[in-house]
């Protein structure tokens, strides 16, 4: 089972960034909240600053885990724990994705997401 840490960062209107997979990737052309594999000893909120800071130039404060979810991807098996982040800084620069946006809570279902991210997606819209 691979672990990954997946931000779900708000900015100061109350949107939140997501991220469209770019071709030749997992799950290519799918949106996601932005994160990446944990490494061995690091804790989620670790790996999301690393990752977002590696993998988008971002400099955000992971804060509260908003949830767990186990996603079969056929033999490949992911949990993913999302957290709650907040934007400190930096200029969006795609490595793992093709396209990102900001969107509001009502609007995350109007997008392809994922698998693993749709328990979020839910729950965020509910919100």
């Amino acid at each position: 089972m691979i672990d990954v840490g997946a931000a779900v960062i708000e900015d100061e209107r109350g949107y939140i960034l997501i991220a469209r997979r770019k071709q030749g990737k997992p799950e290519e052309g799918l949106w996601e909240f932005p994160g990446g594999k944990l490494e061995e000893g690091e804790t989620v909120q670790s790996c999301i600053k690393r990752e977002l800071l590696e993998e988008m130039n971002l400099d955000v404060e992971p804060g509260e885990l908003l949830g767990t979810n186990i996603h079969a991807y056929g033999e490949r098996v992911i949990r993913l724990h999302a957290c709650m982040a907040a934007y400190k800084g930096g200029e969006v620069q795609l490595t793992d994705h093709d396209r990102y946006t900001w969107v509001a809570r009502n609007e995350l279902r109007m997008f392809d997401f994922a698998p693993a991210d749709i328990k979020f997606v839910d729950m965020l819209a509910a919100e």
